[in-house]
């Protein structure tokens, strides 16, 4: 696909009004550095005021001169350029999981600090399918096996996915195209890694007529299903529960009328409430509650 094209659809992705100051994270990777120059190309006519970042989570030799090569990058487009360091991880827990939130907590208090509200990443469509893919092994529900938003807020940071319908063959033919240089991550290649697998097992999966676009417009039906599950939660709530005294009060009685999934979702929505916690429970406990709830249990 043409330079044209692509950056004709980042901008539609974007909406009529953009975002005055528009932050976007670059990794040194193809698709992020596509968007850069996307974005880039689009920043005058659009009036977009565009600063880059880059988070260095120090693990691996050689992300430090990675960054180094998106500043320079950077610096020859004209885009202000930011590297952020990670180096609090204590070793306990899920590593790419405590890499994936640090990533998100340290840009969201860069954006803060420059006044940008909104950061655009770089997942594509390919993206969108191996994540699929990925939460369909895991048995996810509908939230899990929900497409990826192009708009999401999270930690008072409005959160763009430009490149959602873009694939990841056509950002690097663009970047061919324009002689731009990029980073294959090294763990891209490597099989001990889920994504990796999956990302392979894709190209039979196509052979069967079960292609990348097919599962990504599968997971946007999924995200249909969700926000239709979502509303119906909210008017449940609105009619069986209420708050006292920080506490949420569900009427047992109205709890029992309502489909298995709306059940599980208030009990879910009024857990997260109470305690606070970052990630809703699982979903066997979850119905162990519910069982003990429907035989009048504690």
């Amino acid at each position: 696909m043409a330079g044209a094209a692509l950056t004709d659809r980042i901008a539609a992705s974007l909406g009529p009004l953009p975002p005055a100051a528009l932050g976007v994270a670059v990794s040194g990777g193809g698709d992020s550095m596509a968007l850069l120059h996307l974005l880039h190309d689009m920043a005058d006519t659009r009036g977009l005021s565009l600063r880059a970042v880059t988070v260095d989570h120090g693990l691996r030799a050689g992300s430090a001169e990675e960054a180094a090569g998106v500043a320079a990058c950077c610096a020859a487009l004209g885009v202000p350029h930011d590297t952020l360091q990670w180096a609090d991880w204590d070793g306990s827990g899920n590593l790419q999981a405590a890499a994936r939130d640090a990533r998100y907590r340290l840009m969201a208090d860069w954006a803060a600090r420059h006044d940008i509200g909104a950061i655009a990443l770089g997942h594509t469509a390919d993206d969108q399918a191996e994540t699929f893919v990925m939460r369909l092994a895991r048995r996810s529900g509908v939230d899990g096996l929900s497409a990826m938003a192009p708009h999401s807020v999270r930690a008072g940071i409005e959160w763009l996915r430009p490149l959602l319908g873009i694939h990841r063959a056509e950002l690097r033919g663009y970047l061919r195209e324009r002689g731009i240089d990029w980073v294959d991550d090294p763990g891209n290649e490597d099989p001990a890694f889920d994504r990796i697998r999956i990302r392979k097992a894709l190209d039979t999966l196509a052979e069967l007529g079960i292609g990348r676009d097919v599962l990504g417009e599968v997971a946007g039906h999924m995200r249909k299903a969700r926000q239709a599950l979502g509303w119906q939660t909210y008017l449940a709530a609105r009619e069986l529960a209420h708050l006292d005294a920080g506490s949420v009060v569900i009427c047992e009685r109205r709890l029992r009328t309502q489909p298995d999934e709306i059940q599980r979702r208030l009990l879910v929505a009024a857990l997260g409430w109470v305690g606070g916690a970052a990630y809703p429970p699982r979903r066997a406990s979850v119905a162990r509650v519910l069982e003990a709830v429907s035989q009048g249990r504690p």
